[in-house]
């Protein structure tokens, strides 16, 4: 650039000394280095400009977000106390029912046994007078009165599951099973049964209450396989999506899942009392029992084909799930 400047400056008729022609090199080459770090700040500066209005417009977008939360929340917290609000009415609800419940059951039974009492009475006492007909009648009367005392007994079962407060520890269902076996054999020594129990059934449970729902689950594979040359039941359990689900199985009569809605219902049979004894309270005792521990219980079955019922039983703090119901 010295030799190019010096030229020109030749060409002019000029003559520049040699260190003013450096110095004015290097304040041209300041010159130049200032003018691409401007250039530079520049293009820094519109960069700057452009993430400011990106966090600009990223903050109306979280402020926006925000508010949307902040009224989502309030929408949650309305819906929160009306659902206290609902659920302290259905417990207040649910109270009076279950007093009623204990109420009308324990009310009935002292005239119930009066009918019976009476009734038996006098058929002693007048039995030469009756005809076959009239002691018949009056036997109907007997019968009728004790299916009465034994439905106001199963309700009375009901409400005392109801009420019962859970106690929980540690217990071996398999246990408490063969237990509840045992005193199923006494009833029948006769019969042909095979029963397979899986070994160290463990829950954290109330020990009276897991007792009431095995021994009403049991019972009733028990009573439909009445009708098998042998009878095989089994209870163990199985793990699904890493919980532990167990089942009480059977084959026995089944029954069809068109009715399976019916099955823990309080007095609602899927088979008429001549075919197999009961009054249809059994599973809803054991239904009780797993829903107070916050499980789940349902059933598969085919006519003729054998029943299967499962249920869970999730620790103190809730948090397992099982499958949905009913499949």
């Amino acid at each position: 650039m010295s030799s190019s400047f010096e030229a020109t400056m030749a060409a002019d008729g000029l003559r520049v000394p040699n260190d003013q022609t450096a110095e004015f090199v290097k304040l041209r080459a300041a010159n130049l280095r200032q003018e691409k770090e401007i250039e530079d700040l520049k293009e820094e500066n519109r960069a700057t400009r452009n993430e400011n209005s990106g966090l600009r417009n990223a903050a109306r977008a979280d402020r926006s977000e925000i508010v949307d939360l902040q009224r989502a929340q309030q929408v949650i917290g309305a819906l929160n106390r009306d659902l206290e609000v609902r659920n302290r009415a259905l417990q207040e609800v649910n109270r009076e029912l279950e007093s009623f419940s204990y109420a009308v059951s324990h009310d009935l039974r002292s005239p119930l046994r009066s009918i019976h009492g009476f009734s038996e009475a006098l058929k002693k006492s007048a039995a030469t007078k009756l005809s076959a007909e009239e002691d018949a009648w009056l036997q109907k009367i007997s019968d009728a009165a004790d299916r009465m005392d034994r439905l106001t007994e199963d309700l009375l079962r009901l409400s005392r599951i109801t009420r019962a407060e859970l106690k929980r520890e540690t217990v071996d269902l398999a246990l408490v099973a063969r237990q509840v076996i045992g005193e199923l054999r006494q009833t029948d020594p006769d019969r042909n049964a095979v029963f397979a129990i899986s070994d160290e059934l463990r829950v954290h449970a109330d020990p009276v209450l897991v007792r009431v729902a095995l021994s009403n689950l049991l019972g009733n594979a028990w009573k439909y396989t009445a009708r098998r040359a042998e009878a095989l039941i089994s209870f163990g359990c199985e793990v699904r999506d890493g919980q532990t689900v167990f089942c009480v199985r059977d084959n026995g009569a089944g029954f069809d899942m068109a009715y399976a809605s019916k099955l823990f219902t309080p007095f609602q049979r899927l088979h008429s009392a001549r075919e197999f004894p009961g009054s249809g309270v059994g599973l809803a005792c054991a239904a009780r029992v797993v829903h107070k521990h916050g499980g789940r219980i349902w059933a598969d079955s085919k006519a003729e084909e054998g029943a299967a019922f499962f249920f869970t039983i999730p620790d103190s703090t809730g948090a397992a799930e099982d499958p949905d119901g009913n499949k």
